[in-house]
């Protein structure tokens, strides 16, 4: 190298250098990457169940963007929505791509999260010392809920329509307060004009910040404690000379690569929805929402959309309409008692016994079950079979002090154990 070429290399360091220099002495940059990234060390025998997480963020991402694009084009009003959604969809440049990874992302977005807190009942990752990641989790899945609630009203479509009125009414079941808190919630006497506004409003601007509020400190709260890992132990227990966790690694670049690879089997999969399947037969988009929403026409069948049908099978089987949507309520609310109704001494399913196996697998195929029933029209079978498994469902949490204490469990090891 010849001394030109060095002494600009030096100078290249210098200005590097005092730049970080000064941006670090103004905002924590590298203590914020060391923190969370390079020197965040999980459990080395982290699976693929893992990657949900990283996974919701990621879609959580393709919403905000694309939904930032689809208020460029979209009248919040009930004479110009459903067309200016024909609109996005027509004349707009790449409008329909727009608008299919909004549709299909909110189908994914629940996807992830189901399947994220299903990691985290079978690995116990809502036990201590992760009781508040476990209710910060939650209260992020109830905001998303309500996210995805109001966003349904937007295309203005018949399903849109009708279902944002059954699910509304249901808040007149409540005892004094209940028509006046429906009309509070309209805005009107029915649903109108007002409550498409209002609706839009805190799809767009309310939920969203508190959604990333949550998510924020869900990952202050997991940094602080530490991630759980498949096998249920606590890595910052056995600490080497150097303080760090003999069983952890460092998130970057270990995890993150890992992750990587999720997110490319994501991007085809997700790409492979809004390009060949974007309906997906009707459950990411109901074919009635493609009819502009009519009061006075209602569809021969309304059901929510697919993320929502367990939670309406469960307020289906009950005949009194306060009952049904009580219970529906705590077939919600019953996930944030997780940490307390669960008395096993380990975590993991790896040691815990066939009664939490069987339990646990009792209780997805009844999430399935309903779910398909919420789809269905409620006739006599259909709403039966929702009675037996709503109370299948229900076992799993009630029962729960019960079958977990009484489980025979294996010996949890003392370090973590790879599993090719």
């Amino acid at each position: 190298m010849s001394s030109s070429q060095h002494e600009v290399g030096q100078m290249a360091g210098r200005r590097e250098g005092g730049f970080n220099q000064w941006l670090n002495k103004r905002f924590p940059l590298d203590s914020l990457l060391r923190d969370h990234i390079t020197e965040y060390y999980a459990s080395k025998n982290l699976n693929w169940w893992s990657v949900f997480g990283s996974l919701a963020m990621v879609v959580l991402v393709i919403q905000i963007v694309t939904g930032i694009f689809l208020t460029m084009s979209y009248k919040p009003s009930a004479a110009e929505a459903f067309a200016s959604v024909e609109y996005i969809m027509r004349d707009v440049n790449w409008g329909w791509l727009i608008r299919y990874m909004h549709s299909t992302g909110a189908s994914m977005f629940f996807i992830v999260v189901y399947l994220h807190m299903f990691r985290s009942i079978i690995y116990g990752s809502y036990k201590s010392p992760r009781e508040l990641i476990w209710i910060f989790g939650m209260f992020i899945y109830l905001a998303l809920a309500a996210e995805a609630f109001f966003g349904y009203l937007l295309p203005w479509g018949q399903m849109s329509y009708w279902g944002a009125q059954v699910i509304v009414s249901l808040f007149g079941a409540i005892p004094v307060v209940g028509e006046s808190l429906v009309e509070w919630i309209r805005g009107d006497y029915f649903i109108s004009d007002i409550t498409l506004n209002r609706f839009f409003a805190l799809h767009v601007i309310a939920l969203p910040l508190v959604l990333v509020g949550l998510v924020v400190v869900h990952i202050m709260a997991l940094h602080e404690v530490g991630s759980n890992n498949p096998d249920g132990v606590e890595i910052k227990e056995k600490k080497g000379p150097d303080g760090v966790p003999l069983d952890g690694v460092a998130f970057h670049p270990y995890h993150t690569a890992k992750d990587l690879v999720a997110f490319v089997a994501f991007a085809i999969v997700f790409s492979a929805v809004v390009f060949f399947a974007p309906e997906m037969g009707g459950y990411f988009l109901e074919h009635a929402n493609f009819e502009a929403a009519d009061p006075l026409k209602t569809p021969e069948h309304i059901a929510p959309v697919w993320y929502f049908t367990p939670f309406y099978a469960i307020l289906r089987a009950v005949p009194d309409k306060l009952g049904g949507v009580i219970l529906m309520g705590s077939a919600m609310i019953l996930l944030f008692f997780l940490p307390w109704l669960d008395r096993s001494p380990v975590k993991s399913i790896r040691y815990r016994g066939w009664m939490f196996k069987t339990a646990v697998a009792l209780f997805v195929l009844s999430f399935f079950v309903l779910g398909f029933l919420g789809t269905q029209p409620a006739t006599g079978l259909y709403t039966s079979m929702a009675r037996v498994f709503t109370v299948v469902y229900f076992a799993f949490f009630l029962l729960m002090p019960i079958y977990t204490k009484l489980d025979k469990t294996k010996p949890v090891p003392e370090r973590v154990v790879y599993h090719d």
